[in-house]
């Protein structure tokens, strides 16, 4: 309701100035700096006049005198030299917020496709694959909490090093044939996700130990990239079995995808010929002849900004290729080159390519998960792709690369489609020396007086998320076991669940984006402070005095009967009651504020907050012992609007509401 009384005010000043001046310029709407000067403010009267050349006094006292009846806005009254302070309609807010109405945007939604998670299919996820996906999935909730189209995708590098990598270790190191496998797969006995975990890492320090052994590396590329052999099929295999595994993982978090493209198909649908002759015919690459990047074909340096860092991938290439070659001297595509196909075919830019779908599986939800074919599609398949916006979540490292892509679009002439395209970039997720301890992890004596210590996969040195996940319900548990012995034990499993997921989410989303995290259990899982458990606490006990309530035999009011506009505006002159009611109401506008500034740590500040006003207000007004009927008829409906907007702000972080703590 906030949001959308924000855009009514907005819209409302635009057209008047139109009318007035016929100048179009943005109209800022900001929160005043205290609260005392009104709900909303703008600062609109000062760009105007640059525009009209009059002083921004003189402009805002017209404006004052003729921006009137607008729906819900109660005043809007002159400040300073020039400010215009809005006050709402106090009985009618809160009328419509106790209406249940929600936000709904007046405009056409966009389809907005959102790429995250992309865990290269060769391992085990682990602790910083769970940044990605929880940044990502939060961005997907965020988008359709305001009405957007959105299509959640997790790329699958189906083709890729890593993956090349283990396939070459199962044939060379462990003599397995496809057959041998796919035993491996489907033996109960085996986390086939961990066995490749500890595969990955051997062949690593083999190539280390045996630097002509990357030999195998370059035979197993050509390999699956030709779709032939039996490393071809380890190849399908080893994607195959580990994408469940990663699926699963992700599942406990509570993230659901749409879609799961395949590299694979963006080879063999041609994807990646249709823009390879594109990036060729309108010299956005051109074909190197001399110098050690003879035979490839090069993107021009100039064309993009060049970084410093550089793609994880990169590093494991760098014997195969600089980081803006496309096609490498042996044929191979890069990483860059088919992520280029890729995007292209995201924003529709591939006419008359698609991928063959079929469904990988079902949700309870009902949401359904796609994947990528080489053969027919599924009948039923939904339309997927041609976004009108395409958000990439990567991480920094990867930044040249993203800026490279975003070049290719606009080599292409696609410029106005760049404009669109976003790398929602994030930093690593490292450990504390406390939680390193914690997980067993053996420290030297200077890391341990490091504030945190940096993981590493390809050295073995990591955390897998099903672990870190399994040890947080683990310590969860103990503490709700404590709390509530005489539940059955599958609820308190359940409840110990919830609030790790709800810790790990929260705490991968309570930093900016820009701010290396380091992973601390206690401090993720504490009942106190800015943590997913204090948030779930906080509806935890509004539900707490809303069960006391029915438990003494009354019945809950009949609040359209008893809650009419009056009795809702008198009670609201109480300031307290107002800015109560005002701070847990904002949800939609913060949610809005989050997308623009591409940061989800305000979001969850937000919760953060919203928790703290309801315990405020349990702690201030004993509700259950009230003697007014009229207040106390109130109270409760704040309770339970406190409640629903708590519960609400947790939805959108992926985050349950336990029935008890």
């Amino acid at each position: 309701m906030f949001l959308a009384l924000e855009e009514r005010l907005r819209t409302a000043v635009a057209a008047h100035i139109k009318q007035r001046y016929n100048v179009d310029i943005p109209v800022v709407i900001e929160l005043p700096r205290q609260q005392e000067f009104g709900e909303l403010a703008t600062p609109v009267s000062f760009a105007l006049a640059k525009e009209l050349k009059q002083a921004p006094r003189q402009i805002a006292m017209e404006l004052v005198g003729k921006l009137t009846d607008i729906p819900g806005i109660a005043s809007i009254e002159l400040a300073g030299g020039g400010f215009l302070n809005v006050r709402l309609e106090r009985g009618a807010y809160a009328q419509s917020l106790r209406a249940g109405e929600s936000y709904a945007a007046d405009r056409t939604p966009k389809k907005i496709i959102i790429e995250h998670t992309n865990i290269n299919p060769n391992k085990a996820a682990h602790i910083g694959h769970l940044r990605n996906a929880v940044l990502g999935d939060t961005l997907v909730r965020m988008m359709r909490a305001l009405g957007e189209n959105v299509e959640a995708q997790n790329y699958i590098d189906n083709t890729g090093v890593q993956v090349a990598d283990v396939v070459a270790a199962f044939h060379h190191l462990e003599k397995m044939t496809a057959a041998k496998v796919v035993e491996l797969v489907d033996n109960p006995d085996v986390r086939f996700d961990y066995y490749c975990w500890d595969l990955y890492a051997r062949i690593s320090q083999h190539y280390q130990n045996e630097p002509d052994a990357l030999a195998w590396r370059a035979e197993t590329l050509h390999a699956i990239e030709a779709d032939q052999g039996d490393l071809a099929e380890i190849g399908r295999i080893v994607a195959g079995a580990v994408v469940h595994c990663h699926m699963d993982t992700m599942y406990r978090l509570n993230v659901e995808y749409d879609l799961l493209p395949r590299e694979s198909e963006i080879l063999h649908m041609q994807f990646w010929s249709a823009a390879f002759e594109m990036l060729k015919e309108r010299k956005a690459i051109y074909l190197e002849d001399k110098g050690k990047l003879k035979g490839c074909w090069v993107m021009p340096s100039d064309l993009f900004q060049e970084t410093k860092q550089k793609d994880a991938e990169e590093e494991e290439e760098s014997k195969f290729e600089e980081s803006k070659v496309i096609v490498r001297s042996n044929g191979t595509v890069t990483y860059v080159g088919k992520d280029i196909a890729y995007t292209l075919w995201k924003f529709g830019l591939l006419e008359g390519r698609d991928f063959h779908y079929k469904q990988f599986r079902s949700y309870p939800s009902g949401r359904v998960a796609w994947y990528s074919v080489p053969d027919a599609s599924d009948p039923q398949t939904p339309r997927f792709g041609k976004g009108d916006a395409v958000f990439n979540v990567i991480d920094t490292r990867q930044s040249y690369l993203q800026d490279v892509v975003k070049a290719g679009l606009q080599c292409l002439g696609f410029k106005k489609v760049a404009e669109n395209f976003v790398h929602f970039s994030y930093e690593m997720v490292a450990l504390t020396p406390r939680c390193c301890a914690e997980l067993g992890i053996e420290l030297s004596e200077e890391d341990r007086r490091r504030p945190y210590v940096e993981v590493s996969g390809r050295k073995g040195l990591g955390v897998k998320a099903d672990d870190l996940l399994d040890m947080l319900i683990a310590s969860a548990l103990q503490e709700v076991s404590s709390r509530h012995e005489q539940l059955p034990y599958d609820e308190r499993k359940k409840i110990a669940t919830q609030i790790a997921v709800g810790a790990l989410r929260y705490f991968m989303l309570r930093f900016t984006r820009t701010t290396v995290i380091a992973f601390d259990f206690q401090e993720a899982l504490s009942f106190e402070g800015e943590t997913g458990p204090y948030v779930q606490y906080a509806t935890v006990r509004a539900r707490n005095i809303l069960r006391k309530f029915e438990a003494t035999g009354e019945s809950m009011p009949d609040f359209d009967a008893e809650l009419t506009p009056a009795v809702l505006a008198s009670q609201l002159e109480n300031e307290d009651f107002w800015q109560l009611m005002l701070s847990a109401s904002r949800l939609h506008w913060v949610v809005q504020r989050s997308i623009n500034a591409a940061e989800p740590a305000q979001l969850a500040r937000y919760a953060f907050q919203v928790a703290q006003t309801f315990n405020n207000f349990y702690h201030q007004h004993h509700i259950l012992k009230e003697e007014d009927p009229e207040r106390k008829v109130f109270l409760l409906w704040m309770t339970q609007f406190f409640l629903k907007e708590l519960t609400a702000v947790l939805d959108v972080m992926g985050i349950e509401a336990p029935r008890v703590m």
